[in-house]
C-alpha cells in the first residue's frame, strides 16, 4: 500500500466521507449507538463465578463422601496402632464382644486384640490378617453404636460398617478392598438370599 493511498479516494469515497459527516453532530456518538455489557456478562466475573461454582461443588462431593464421625475416628486410631502387635484380652472376651458364638474361633490370623478409647467411647481392636484378603482392623463398641451401613474410602484407607450376627456395628479398616469383603463374609450377618 501506497502512502498516497489517501490521496486516491474515488468521487464516490469522498461523497459517502462527506454526507457521513453531515449526519452526525461532531463531537461523542449517541449513547444509544454504543454497546452497553450489563454487569453480569462481563468475561471476568463470568469466570470467577464459575470458579466459585466449581469449587464449591468439588467441596460438597467431598463432604458428602466423608464416613461418619466415629467411623473417622476408628481411622485415625487404626493409623496410629497398625503396627501394634499382642494380645491385651483373651480370645473368648474379644469373641464375646463381636458376638461370635462362644465355641467359634476368631477368624485369620490374630495381630492385635486390645481394649481401647475413640473418642470418648469404649472399643475392642481385633487386628487380623486373612489369607485371601489381607490385614483387616475390626472395632466393636462397647456401648450400642448409631452408625449407619456402609462403605467408602477415606484418608487412603478402605471402611465398611457391618453388622454382627446379633446387629452390633462392626467397623472394618483394611488397605485393601478385597479384605473387607472376605472379612465382613467371616464377622457379618449371613446375607439372606433374595426371594423369587
Amino acid at each position: 500500500m501506497n502512502c498516497d493511498d489517501s490521496l486516491q479516494d474515488t468521487e464516490f469515497d469522498l461523497r459517502a466521507r462527506a454526507e457521513l459527516a453531515l449526519a452526525f453532530e461532531p463531537g461523542d456518538p449517541p449513547a444509544h449507538l454504543l454497546r452497553h455489557t450489563p454487569w453480569h456478562a462481563r468475561r471476568g466475573l463470568r469466570g470467577m463465578l464459575a470458579a466459585v461454582l466449581v469449587a464449591g461443588s468439588a467441596a460438597g462431593a467431598a463432604f458428602a463422601m466423608r464416613p461418619p464421625e466415629l467411623v473417622r475416628s476408628a481411622i485415625e486410631h487404626e493409623y496410629y496402632e497398625r503396627t501394634l502387635r499382642g494380645s491385651f484380652l483373651p480370645a473368648t472376651e474379644m469373641a464375646r464382644h463381636l458376638d461370635l458364638p462362644p465355641q467359634q474361633a476368631l477368624p485369620g490370623y490374630i495381630q492385635l486384640m486390645r481394649p481401647c478409647d475413640i473418642g470418648r467411647e469404649r472399643a475392642y481392636h481385633l487386628t487380623t490378617f486373612f489369607e485371601k484378603g489381607g490385614i483387616v482392623t475390626v472395632l466393636s463398641f462397647e456401648q450400642f453404636q448409631q452408625i449407619p451401613d456402609g462403605e467408602g474410602w477415606w484418608a487412603n484407607t478402605y471402611w465398611k460398617v457391618v453388622r454382627s450376627h446379633e446387629g452390633r456395628p462392626l467397623i472394618l479398616i483394611a488397605q485393601k478392598k478385597q479384605a473387607l469383603s472376605v472379612a465382613s463374609r467371616a464377622l457379618g450377618q449371613p446375607e439372606t438370599a433374595p426371594a423369587s
